[in-house]
């Protein structure tokens, strides 16, 4: 017997140095497998984000959640040392040869080449953004960030929590590091961006410490965790202290920048301005689009797209009885005073929007099965966007569930402006957040099997939100939309996006001025003003990103009428949308091949039979 347990110890021994050399074999060099050199990419890129491990949340399950207490690093040198993993994950991946790959393999070297093709050609262009903005900067990234996924479950995640407020000073010294270094470059922001996060962080750090989001929702947390009061009571004190001691001096520091910034800058310039911005926005372009098109090419079908758009809606209009001979703005201008299409302006009026989107995610789920073969296992859920940053935040956002199900995925509504809620545009914009756009599209994305796991989470802009966008209209083919006036919601919304090709180009590549994007859309789109503005001030902060959404669209409807054409009375609409959504998020030529191995697979299962 202690023969046997001396050999089978012997023999773990052998196993644990074997598992040890290959994990080191693994972790320093090329490793032999594709698929290794895949997750060892995604978890070398997750371990050195302590926020993106905290949002999947795949390490708790094992024990390990250090990483919880943690910020990201924010310094220009970590941004140099993320820049050389990424030249040195490229040259890797290059060489790994293309005959030696099956073709699942060849297909996600091909989508993580996608990426990091950009991040090769666009290292001139690192500090070409504006890491402090109206949008998503630090100021309100990091109050969202611990509002919406920093979970507190027991008495550590609490601890863990005002750890992470403890180092927001190093954070924002870190974020200032790289805004002086943009200076010192001439890339600084527009001035409307100076402006708006100065109210902003203002009204941030005026507020009472107790009153705080920070502090308001990690109370929130611990209640709901059901902690002992005894201990709510010790952290919430730890944290208001931390917030007063840590947290609104950092916010003073930034405040205290921009100040001095406000005065250096008096113009609202697209990205032409910085230099080599026309360069710049090529780049942008072709990251968000995955496409080659110009911005000349992109802004002459929008104004294409936007006439046949707004001839749409004003038949339908006309139909309905409304007088249309003043042309689309005055006609959809009369239609948007009306107030039968509006909530009332109160708290009642703002909760009801909240449970009626419920209400209309519950109905569309019901009919999903006449349209589509899959449904994920993540639940979506409806929620306000956050009062303390609704003020300068698009009409609406989606965040994705956690990997490990502890979080449902979240569609957020921007409920400031009662007049930006119109209720024909309501269940459009549900469906294009929830299901079968966003949640549903990103939910099968994560809880897909046998697929390396950077797969699950990479996005492609024009592939995710030309889905949601393409989602609209199917829920429209579904009968998801019977009411006339819900039908135009979802016309506005299409050339909401066609009016976006034409401004994001007029901005960033015709030299439009922030009041020319303004007027043009609205004088195109029938939007609320507050909406309009906030949306043209994104253009100016995301050069390009606004394009994806009507390009993508575009695309997936030129695939599925090949599909239509070539399979004849093979056609399933099911078949189609697993055969685009069953590979994840990806470029869109790469889609098209997908789609396209689709219609011979579907050819070749008739021949056989």
């Amino acid at each position: 017997m202690k023969k046997l347990f001396k050999y089978l110890g012997g023999l773990l021994l052998v196993v644990v140095l074997i598992a040890s050399a290959f994990f080191v074999h693994v972790w320093y060099f090329k490793p032999y497998d594709i698929n290794l050199f895949f997750g060892k990419t995604a978890l070398q890129f997750a371990l050195n984000s302590p926020e993106t491990l905290s949002s999947v949340r795949v390490l708790e399950g094992f024990g390990i959640d250090g990483h919880n207490a943690e910020l990201d690093d924010a310094s220009m040198a970590a941004g140099d040392e993320a820049f050389a993993f990424a030249l040195e994950a490229h040259e890797t991946l290059l060489s790994y040869e293309d005959e030696d790959l099956n073709a699942t393999d060849k297909m996600s070297k091909d989508v993580m080449l996608s990426l990091l093709d950009i991040v090769v050609d666009g290292e001139r262009f690192r500090f070409h953004n504006y890491p402090v903005n109206q949008l998503f900067g630090v100021q309100n990234g990091f109050p969202s960030f611990m509002e919406s996924t920093h979970q507190v479950e027991d008495q550590g995640d609490a601890e863990d929590y005002v750890s992470r407020l403890s180092k927001v000073g190093i954070k924002f010294d870190q974020v200032l590091e790289g805004l002086k270094h943009r200076e010192n470059l001439g890339i600084l922001p527009p001035q409307f961006v100076v402006t708006k996060v100065l109210e902003e962080m203002n009204g941030f750090v005026n507020t009472p410490a107790e009153d705080n989001i920070l502090f308001t929702a990690l109370a929130q947390k611990m209640e709901t965790a059901e902690l002992p009061q005894a201990t709510q009571n010790e952290i919430a004190v730890k944290a208001k202290s931390t917030i007063e001691q840590t947290v609104y001096p950092a916010y003073q520091n930034l405040i205290d920048y921009f100040v001095k910034l406000d005065v250096k800058v008096s113009d609202n310039h697209g990205v032409w301005s910085l230099p080599d911005g026309d360069a710049f926005y090529a780049l942008a372009l072709k990251f968000f689009t995955t496409t080659d098109y110009s911005p000349d090419y992109i802004h002459n079908y929008g104004l294409e797209e936007v006439d046949r758009i707004q001839a749409e809606i004003l038949s339908i209009l006309a139909a309905e009885g409304w007088d249309v001979s003043g042309g689309f703005t005055q006609s959809i201008e009369n239609m948007a005073v009306n107030p039968r299409f509006y909530y009332p302006d109160n708290d009642e009026g703002r909760d009801q929007i909240l449970d009626d989107y419920k209400t209309m995610l519950v109905d569309i789920e019901r009919e999903m099965s006449s349209h589509f073969h899959d449904f994920p296992e993540a639940k979506v859920d409806v929620q306000r966007i956050p009062e303390f940053k609704e003020k300068t935040s698009p009409g609406a956002y989606y965040q994705r569930p956690a990997m490990d199900g502890s979080r449902p995925g979240v569609f957020y509504a921007n409920l400031y402006d009662i007049k930006a809620t119109p209720k024909y545009g309501m269940k459009t914009l549900a469906y294009h957040e929830g299901t079968p756009g966003h949640h549903y599209q990103l939910a099968i994305q994560q809880e897909l099997e046998d697929m390396p796991f950077f797969r699950k989470m990479v996005p492609f802009t024009a592939y995710t939100e030309g889905w949601a966008l393409y989602a609209e209209r199917v829920a429209y083919e579904m009968g998801m939309l019977p009411d006339p006036y819900d039908n135009i919601g979802r016309l506005q919304a299409e050339l909401f996006r066609a009016v976006r090709l034409v401004v994001d180009t007029g901005i960033h590549a015709k030299r439009w001025s922030r009041e020319r994007a303004i007027d043009y859309m609205l004088a195109n789109t029938g939007m609320a003003e507050s909406d309009v503005v906030s949306e043209i001030e994104r253009y100016f902060v995301m050069p390009g990103q606004a394009t994806a959404y009507k390009v993508g669209m575009t695309k997936i409807l030129e695939l599925r009428a090949k599909a239509e054409q070539q399979l004849g009375d093979q056609y399933d609409i099911r078949d189609f949308h697993s055969a685009v959504l069953n590979n994840g998020s990806v470029p869109l030529n790469i889609l098209e091949q997908l789609v396209d191995q689709y219609i011979e697979a579907t050819k070749a299962g008739k021949a056989q039979s």
